[in-house]
């Protein structure tokens, strides 16, 4: 059960930090670079990218903690045993790395659409 809890959390964590890259960073990415009528065209077939932007605040935050309850969940996990078939310890290991990346990826990018939301407005203008 707690193996399911950290797979989900994981997993939400990634797709809700993609949240906070597409709400902020990628617009802020495609204007600077001179593509904002790609954006434009990007928001006409995704409308969603504007609620997005307008509960930034929200969405940081759920995508936040849901990073640091999955931080806490490998944390609290890191010295479970593995099953004693190999096969399954293997698994078992794979897995314990993978879930880390995804965490680490997650962070990654919720700290780069926290710059693009929250400070590059600050630092720019």
């Amino acid at each position: 059960m707690l193996k399911d809890k950290k797979l989900l959390t994981s997993y939400l964590s990634l797709f809700t930090s993609f949240g906070t890259v597409i709400c902020c960073a990628l617009p802020s990415l495609l204007v600077s670079i001179g593509m904002g009528a790609a954006f434009a065209g990007l928001v006409g077939v995704f409308p969603q990218i504007v609620w997005l932007s307008e509960n930034k605040i929200l969405v940081f935050s759920i995508s936040g903690i849901l990073i640091l309850i999955s931080y806490g969940l490998l944390y609290a996990n890191r010295y479970a045993p593995c099953p004693i078939e190999p096969n399954q310890a293997k698994a078992c290991a794979i897995s314990r790395k993978w879930s880390l990346r995804i965490v680490a990826l997650s962070a990654i990018l919720w700290i780069c659409g926290f710059f693009f939301a929250f400070l590059a407005p600050l630092i720019f203008i």
